[in-house]
């Protein structure tokens, strides 16, 4: 044990003790800053999974679409091919039902409210009983991942008659 220095002045070991709390504050920082560090990269990693699932989903849309086209040709047929509208309202619903597990959402297309272009692209304009410049009609239905608008409505516009 002789070969502990111990301080003889007051001022050296204030000193010491200033330079401990500078070190342990120091540690503290750094230990804030990882744990920060941590928490952004989790968010990050999140974002990505977000967003790779959105190049995915923007290519089911069409399917959607096509579903719609498929249904509104069943539903002017006859006999038979109401049955077929049956079966594909069916598979319509089930690909909706996994999209939104996703996170996908229809979005409200807006008729009568004034053209929002965040979440709508016209596509032309229409007389209606809308007033001018207002959406009158849908064309297209519009789809959002998680809030963020993977597809804007595509919309008509009321025009002045």
């Amino acid at each position: 044990m002789d070969d502990v220095k111990i301080p003889e002045k007051d001022g050296e070991l204030d000193k010491l003790v200033k330079e401990k709390e500078e070190y342990l504050n120091g540690w503290k920082r750094a230990k804030a800053d990882l744990i920060n560090y941590q928490k952004d990269e989790t968010k990050r990693a999140q974002e990505f999974v977000k967003i790779a699932n959105a190049s995915i989903i923007i290519d089911l849309i069409p399917v959607l679409d096509s579903f719609d086209l498929a249904l509104s040709i069943a539903q002017s047929g006859g006999s038979a091919d109401l049955t077929t509208g049956k079966g594909v309202v069916m598979i319509k619903s089930q690909l909706e039902e996994i999209l939104k597990r996703y996170g996908v959402e229809k979005m409200d297309s807006g008729i009568g409210k004034p053209l929002d272009t965040r979440l709508q692209e016209a596509v032309g304009e229409v007389e209606s009983e809308h007033p001018p410049g207002t959406v009158a009609e849908e064309v297209g239905r519009g789809y959002s991942l998680n809030g963020k608008v993977l597809r804007p409505a595509k919309v008509k516009i009321a025009k002045s008659v």
